[in-house]
Order: structure tokens, then C-alpha cells, then sequence
């Protein structure tokens, strides 16, 4: 139905209640990538499902990224890093803390594997710092860029801690991903689908990944349109792809913590940050290269102190390997902070 309505709306004139239609059609889209992921999810195990998905949104960003840039947008320089930075806040702010909170509001506490939850942190740390902070003091190229033998070697070392992350997630160790209430209840999930169904399933979610990419591409101008006309600063149109492109992972996150399984949410959560900058990165520096731009990728000093704070936060709620409400609470109101300063700077 997706895709029909990306079909439809590629055809008919773009009035309010196509623009509607196109919503209410990217939330099914969503919700419809979110159910077939999980099945390929229960099919290859935990914690190799996360990983298709955060792959799978990443290559949404992307897309998003790269048809706004080539649209000739204000500021195409900056999008690329600010919704790289919109991404990092919404997973370490709003999708952790709606998930502690969700958590917490039906199960009181909930454990997580404190091993596998550190090193998901430590990669994002060292990854956003090579490729968001490092930009803005490097001396070789003017303003918060990096010339393109250091734009390169970032890209490499960014692709480079990714794939070294999800070989330690998903081979040399896997347990340290898996939920804690996984390991005690073992025989307590429904039996894995069959090739068959899940060959279905991967099927079906490409579709709707593709549906959501086409429908957030034919209403981007509107929204565009919208930003301008109520003069909103154009970082807002970065947060807009951030949120469309997190919405399945966020969805997913949450109907984890639901089923007492946190640590699936921090690895959403986590997972699609760190692929968000190891695989966007390098992407977007070939197509830079291709259209002849400049990415502009140096944090300004408002966004090094939110992004400091919001790691600063996470890693106190991983230390003691259990959550509970206030945690959640503390999240949510550091990515309250990052939505203000970004409609407000």
C-alpha cells in the first residue's frame, strides 16, 4: 500500500490532502519495516537483527542526505553533520530515555549487559569525536572542514570502528549483546520463522524501507517550504530526517523495553548512531566528491556541549548495569534541551 501511495503521489499535485495521505502512509510504512524487520530479526538472532535494521535505516539517512544536497537546499555543507549530530542526540536522548521510562513504567527495573553496552559507547564516542569534533580544530583546512586526504582517512577509520564493532556484536561476542531475560528464559520465545517467512519478511522490508524513502522524499520540499515560510533555522530540515529516519528504530526500541528486553534498545539505540556516522560518513564523502561540494563537518560549540553532556549522561546510566525511572527521565530532558536550542538556538 506504501508503495502505491509513493506511486500516486509521485503523480498527483502535492495539496494538503496528499500531504496528509503521504503521512499517514510513512507511518504505515514504518510500522510495517518495524514488524518484518523483527521477523528477520527472530530468524537470524539477537543481536545480528539490529544490525539489518540500523543497515537498513542508514541507507534511508543517506538517501535523504544526498537527494536534499543535490536539490540545491540552503546550507547543503552543514546538512550531512547536523543531522548526523540530530541523530546522535535523538538515540542517546530521546530513544533511551523513552525506553528507561517505558521500561520502568511496566517493569520497575530492568537489566542490561554492561559489557556490551560499554563498548556500543566507547566506538560512538571515539567515532564522533574523529568525525564531528576533530574537523573544527585540524589547521590544514580553513573552518570546520577537513581536507579531502583527511576527509578520506576519517572516512576509512569510521568505516573501519563500525565493522570492527559489529564483528564483536555478532561474532567474537555475541553474548555480551544478548538480553539478560534472553539468557534466563530461553525456551520462553515463539519458535524462529522459517527461511521461507523470513525471506518473505526481508522482502517486504526492503519495500517498505523504499516506500519510506520515496514518500519522505516527495513531501521534503513541503517541509522545506514550511521551515522557511515560519523562519525556523534551517537545522530543523536535519532534525526532520533525523526523526523520519529514526522512526523505525525508535518504534522498535520502545516495543523492546515493553518486553523487558533493554538491552535490544540500547543496541537500537546505540547501533544506529554508530552506523549513522561509520557508514554515512563515508557515503556522503563520495557523494561530495561527485556533486562538488564542501562538507562542513565541525560541531559549533553549542552542539560539542549538548553532544559532551549527552554522553556524559549515557555513560552514568550504563555503569550499574540495571535502569530505572529517573535515568530515563534525566534522557528525556536532555533531548527536551537539543529539540529548544534547535528551534530556539
Amino acid at each position: 500500500m506504501a508503495i502505491l501511495s509513493v506511486l500516486g503521489s509521485s503523480v498527483l499535485p502535492l495539496t494538503a490532502w496528499t500531504l496528509v495521505g503521504c503521512g499517514v502512509a510513512l507511518i504505515g510504512a514504518v510500522i510495517a519495516s518495524v514488524h518484518h524487520a523483527e521477523v528477520v530479526a527472530q530468524r537470524v538472532g539477537e543481536p545480528m537483527g539490529t544490525v539489518i535494521l540500523s543497515i537498513c535505516v542508514t541507507i534511508i539517512e543517506v538517501a535523504l542526505i544526498f537527494t536534499v544536497m543535490l536539490s540545491g537546499a540552503p546550507d547543503a555543507a552543514d546538512l550531512p553533520r547536523d543531522t548526523i549530530f540530530s541523530v546522535i542526540m535523538i538515540s542517546c536522548g530521546g530513544v533511551v530515555g523513552l525506553s528507561l521510562i517505558i521500561g520502568a513504567g511496566r517493569h520497575r527495573e530492568q537489566a542490561f549487559n554492561v559489557l556490551g553496552s560499554n563498548a556500543s559507547l566507547a566506538t560512538l564516542v571515539a567515532i564522533t569525536t574523529l568525525a564531528l569534533v576533530l574537523p573544527s580544530f585540524t589547521t590544514s583546512s580553513p573552518g570546520p572542514t577537513y581536507t579531502p586526504a583527511q576527509l578520506i582517512f576519517a572516512s576509512i577509520v569510521s568505516l573501519a570502528l563500525w565493522a570492527g564493532f559489529v564483528f564483536v556484536q555478532t561474532v567474537r561476542h555475541r553474548d555480551y549483546f544478548v538480553p539478560v531475560t534472553d539468557r534466563a528464559n530461553q525456551n520462553s520465545h515463539a519458535p524462529r520463522p522459517s527461511i521461507a517467512a523470513a525471506s518473505a519478511s526481508f522482502g517486504a522490508l526492503m519495500a517498505a524501507l523504499i516506500a519510506v524513502v520515496g514518500l519522505a522524499h516527495h513531501i521534503s520540499p513541503s517541509i522545506e517550504a514550511i521551515v522557511e515560510q515560519a523562519n525556523l533555522p534551517k537545522s530543523v530540515i536535519s532534525l526532520t530526517i533525523a526523526m523520519l529516519t529514526l522512526l523505525p528504530e525508535g518504534w522498535a526500541a520502545v516495543r523492546a523495553a515493553l518486553a523487558n528486553r533493554i538491552q535490544t534498545s540500547f543496541n537500537l539505540a546505540l547501533g544506529s548512531a554508530l552506523a549513522s556516522i561509520g557508514l554515512t560518513i563515508p557515503a556522503i564523502a563520495v557523494s561530495s566528491r561527485l556533486a562538488g561540494t564542501t562538507l562542513n563537518l565541525g560541531l559549533g560549540p553549542k552542539e560539542l556541549v549538548l553532544v559532551v553532556l549527552a554522553f556524559f549522561i549515557t555513560s552514568i546510566t550504563l555503569v550499574a548495569g540495571r535502569t530505572h525511572l529517573m535515568l530515563g527521565l534525566v534522557h528525556l530532558v536532555v533531548f527536551g534541551v537539543f529539540l529548544f536550542l534547535s528551534l530556539v538556538p
